[in-house]
């Protein structure tokens, strides 16, 4: 429970370093537009669990922020597509960048000869679960290599 509460402090500071510029909701619409690549608004709408209506405010908040912008989907012109800006990346870059960081600090820390080990036992954590994570990636650490 104790290294679960690292874990959680980690992800809760790097959400915290950028809640003067989104919310936790448009937070998790731009990790994910980051890691699937440009979305829908039915797509956000889904993944957030909430009505087509929030989404759409959600994301309009962010296009007015620089952070997300909105154009007919070349696909289907009935759809908008919604992608990162220069700025929306920089932004899920930065928190993603201090997770990592945050937890190599961490782990410099365990002694040499027991790094190994934390990793088995991370690496068998997760594969416990399925190793998937959260679907919208917003507690990812980045892409899954």
């Amino acid at each position: 429970m104790r290294a679960a509460d690292v874990l959680l402090r980690v992800a809760a500071k790097s959400v915290m370093e950028v809640e003067d510029v989104v919310t936790s909701p448009q937070l998790r619409v731009l990790v994910l537009i980051a890691l699937r690549g440009p979305q829908n608004l039915g797509a956000v709408a889904r993944e957030l669990g909430v009505h087509a209506s929030n989404a759409t405010r959600t994301c309009e908040r962010l296009v007015l922020a620089g952070l997300l912008s909105r154009r007919e989907d070349p696909a289907d012109r009935r759809f908008l597509q919604l992608d990162l800006t220069p700025e929306g990346r920089n932004l899920v870059e930065t928190v993603i960048g201090h997770r990592r960081r945050a937890i190599a600090e961490v782990l410099q820390r365990v002694p040499p000869d027991a790094r190994e080990s934390v990793a088995t036992a991370m690496a068998a954590f997760a594969d416990a679960d399925g190793g998937q994570g959260t679907q919208d990636g917003r507690f990812t650490l980045g892409p899954r290599n």
